[in-house]
């Protein structure tokens, strides 16, 4: 949010510089992110002087160009070359004088330079008004005053105003704050401790008063839910043109581009007061009726920016007798604007529902500064006062008379807050005892209304426009952020207290198996646990019925809680794939969200996501693309690592995998992984093949803790290790083989471990080799020959009785 420093200072009269205030606002909790320069003419006109133009010749080498020379206050007068058609002598210009910096209207910077221009030297400019940035007039030079002073600055002639912004970080409880009066109001609190007591000015509006009753337009409001208050009042005889200079000024400061003097005013008042209004066409107002109602579902509406919208049910509108006109408290129709054309008005000045305005803002995907300020709740009792504020301004400058008595509907006055505080209480959440009466000074600073004393704190009460102020720890924190968290003294002792804590926390395991898949070359991504509700489509596991919807989305791919991590890690692989990134590794700790007819549940999951080659491109090694089993062993390493060995796998039952396997401990699962099925990667545009993983990390960790984990000293005997070459079934599977092998020797066998697979010639048809080491050691003594032997006799023997092996 702007504020403009020259417009603040209309409300409190304060010599402090813009550096200081800015410190002090900030230490009020209005941040201030940065202060900008705003001067009404880019360049301030620096360098640009008034001179008197002595000669003007016919240049030698050119039909359209004038040798003058002008005199501009120096002892010597200037040659300048201009090709302007009007310039003669005897008149008063602008000169821009070698060396000053002039904009285009695109903000471009150009500097003067001396020069010769068709060989005629030239040691300046003589400035058109659009030249100057003082309109966009390029017919001829400006032709200024002949009582002017020759040397006279133009600054000094034009008035060119020169401003400081501030730029306000405003938390979205400040709605109070949402304006040059709401921080005028605070800094008055701030100067207040600091034993600077100055008024605050507010407009004065004591002048208003109607011409005559010659336009009256009734209003109906049907839902006062919505729209509790309603104001409203007609002005005749106004004519719509160009603002005075210095209302363009104190608009563009903040940012905002000038439209017309009705419309300026308007958005005057609302940065002025923080109170929105809209301005009618009075004679586009059928029946001379204002309804402030919905409408059905689906009616057509076109905003003031040219789009069609439909309406939703739940929109409230500004209507007239036949059709809807602005969307209330959020945009205005485009068909009953104020125009070049208008000459009499309704001004609306109405204070609607926060939750109504922000649900229909979200739901046309708009964002103005009306409706920034309605969802925050702005202050229902200044409605009418800026609406008599407004109405004199467009008085004094647009003319016209007002026609008609106020309207104000509200039936049902919204109530202040009453609060209780304790001083007891304060003092406990400040860490300090602040005298009391620095308590009353600072609340009644702020206009909260003290009812009553006693020794033990205040009767409070708070007024509407403080709706984020509603308990006692609210006005605890409004009390120490004016009297400065800084003077609140550090204590000089720290008390602490030490708990136990399990090695299984979840955060301490997640970031041991982050680490270890960070040193695989793995990346941690962090999604959005909001949303599309069209992925349930992709997956028959998922349910409709189980999604936790948001009541007000930001969009509509985030209107609900995920039920899976799978879609929104293919969203972030298909963004880096896009971007040429195609090897790719990534994990997410992260939760999804189901809703059940019982309740509602949140469930922990890590997701593993491999896509690509497993390494870089190298000129020293092949690149290798990632594989099923690439996959199985990450997840393995990461079981391992806590301990689960004991694992039962069997076929993955969920529809979004192609293949896949599922690994469990008993009845928990822990972990489904395998390749995802291309229909669902269609959806995402991703060509490629991708393995995920996804582990119930609920389950991991409840077996974790199940996990004792057992220290052996290191054997001090050496291993010994022996090779099968066997012919096997293709049928046979390596578990089987490994699974003979630990039943045949249950102490010395240490591993089993596959090397190589040979398929094809020179084997008998449904036959394949497999090349197999094992591992033998005793841990009490060396092993030899003979038991050796012995050992790998038997294996061999069980595997040509069990699986119908030859030693090849």
């Amino acid at each position: 949010m702007k504020i403009s420093y020259n417009w603040l200072k209309q409300f409190i009269k304060t010599d402090w510089d813009a550096e200081k205030t800015g410190e002090l606002l900030t230490d009020l909790g209005l941040e201030i992110e940065g202060i900008d320069t705003f001067e009404s003419v880019k360049g301030g006109l620096k360098g640009i002087v008034v001179g008197e133009v002595l000669t003007c010749e016919q240049h030698p080498n050119a039909d359209r160009l004038k040798v003058t020379t002008v005199n501009i206050g120096t002892d010597t007068p200037l040659q300048i070359v201009c090709g302007a058609p009007n310039v003669a002598a005897g008149q008063k210009v602008p000169v821009a004088t070698i060396g000053t910096t002039l904009y285009t209207e695109e903000g471009e910077a150009w500097k003067i330079k001396k020069g010769k221009i068709r060989g005629e030297e030239s040691h300046g400019m003589i400035c058109a008004e659009d030249e100057l940035g003082l309109g966009k007039s390029h017919d001829g030079i400006m032709v200024l005053d002949a009582d002017i002073k020759v040397g006279t600055p133009a600054a000094e002639i034009f008035k060119v105003e020169n401003d400081q912004v501030f730029e306000i970080g405003l938390t979205p409880n400040r709605a109070d704050a949402m304006s040059h009066y709401g921080v005028a109001r605070d800094l008055k609190a701030g100067l207040l401790q600091k034993e600077i007591s100055l008024e605050l000015i507010t407009p004065s509006v004591s002048s208003y008063h109607v011409d005559a009753r010659a336009l009256k337009i009734d209003v109906d409001v049907k839902d006062y839910v919505k729209a509790p208050r309603y104001c409203g009042v007609t002005i005749s005889g106004l004519k719509v043109e160009t603002s005075p200079a210095w209302l363009q000024n104190r608009l563009k400061s903040i940012g905002l581009s000038p439209i017309n003097n009705i419309v300026d005013i308007t958005n005057y008042v609302l940065h002025e007061l923080g109170q929105p209004l809209h301005a009618f066409d009075a004679d586009k107002i059928a029946d001379k009726k204002i309804e402030v109602r919905t409408c059905k579902a689906g009616t057509k509406f076109t905003t003031l920016d040219g789009v069609e919208r439909e309406l939703h049910e739940d929109d409230l509108m500004i209507c007239d007798s036949n059709k809807p006109m602005c969307i209330a408290g959020v945009f205005g129709g485009i068909d009953s604007g104020v125009t070049e054309n208008t000459t009499r008005i309704f001004l609306e000045s109405a204070y609607f529902n926060p939750i109504s305005v922000r649900k229909t803002a979200k739901r046309h995907g708009l964002n103005t500064d009306s409706s920034f300020r309605f969802e925050r709740g702005i202050d229902p009792n200044l409605t009418e006062y800026a609406l008599k504020r407004a109405a004199l301004l467009i008085l004094e400058i647009a003319g016209g008379e007002i026609t008609s008595d106020i309207v104000d509907a509200y039936p049902k006055k919204i109530k202040d807050f009453e609060v209780r505080l304790s001083f007891d209480n304060a003092e406990k959440l400040i860490g300090e005892r602040i005298p009391e009466e620095t308590i009353k000074s600072i609340l009644s600073s702020l206009d909260i209304k003290i009812n009553n004393v006693t020794e033990a704190g205040v009767g409070l009460t708070v007024p509407a426009f403080r709706n984020d102020v509603q308990r006692e720890a609210d006005i605890i924190e409004e009390i120490l952020r004016v009297y400065g968290y800084n003077n609140i003294a550090t204590t000089t002792k720290l008390n602490a207290s030490i708990s136990n804590s399990s090695k299984f926390e979840d955060y301490k395991l997640q970031n041991i198996i982050g680490n270890q898949l960070a040193s695989q070359g793995f990346f941690e991504i962090m999604a959005n646990s909001l949303t599309s509700p069209k992925y349930i489509e992709l997956s028959e596991d998922l349910n409709e019925a189980h999604n936790v919807k948001m009541l007000n989305p930001l969009s509509n791919d985030l209107e609900v809680m995920r039920q899976s991590l799978l879609f929104s890690g293919l969203e972030a692989l298909a963004h880096n794939i896009n971007r040429k990134r195609d090897d790719l590794k990534l994990f997410e700790f992260g939760k999804t969200y189901h809703q059940y007819s019982e309740a509602r549940e949140e469930h922990k999951h890590l997701s593993i996501f491999v896509t690509g080659n497993k390494s870089e491109e190298r000129w020293n090694a092949p690149t290798t693309p990632s594989d099923f089993f690439y996959l199985k062993g990450t997840i393995e390493v990461v079981l391992q690592r806590l301990g689960l060995t004991r694992l039962k796998s069997a076929p993955v039952t969920s529809d979004i995998f192609s293949e896949g396997m599922s690994l469990s401990i008993g009845k928990k699962k822990l972990v489904d992984f395998g390749l995802v099925k291309k229909s669902v990667l269609k959806h995402f545009s991703i060509s490629q093949k991708v393995l995920y993983a996804d582990f119930n990390w609920d389950n991991v960790l409840e077996m974790a803790q199940h996990n004792k984990i057992k220290f052996n000293a290191i054997p001090k005997y050496p291993e010994v290790k022996r090779d099968f070459a066997l012919l096997l079934d293709n049928k046979v599977t390596f578990k089987e083989i490994d699974t003979i092998a630990k039943q045949t020797e249950k102490q010395l066998l240490k591993s089993v471990n596959l090397f190589d697979v040979y398929e094809g010639k020179n084997l008998p048809e449904g036959k394949k080799s497999y090349a197999i080491s094992f591992i033998l050691q005793d841990e009490h003594k060396t092993l030899n020959d003979k038991q050796i032997d012995k050992i790998m006799s038997k294996l061999q023997a069980n595997f040509e009785k069990q699986l119908g092996a030859e030693l090849r």
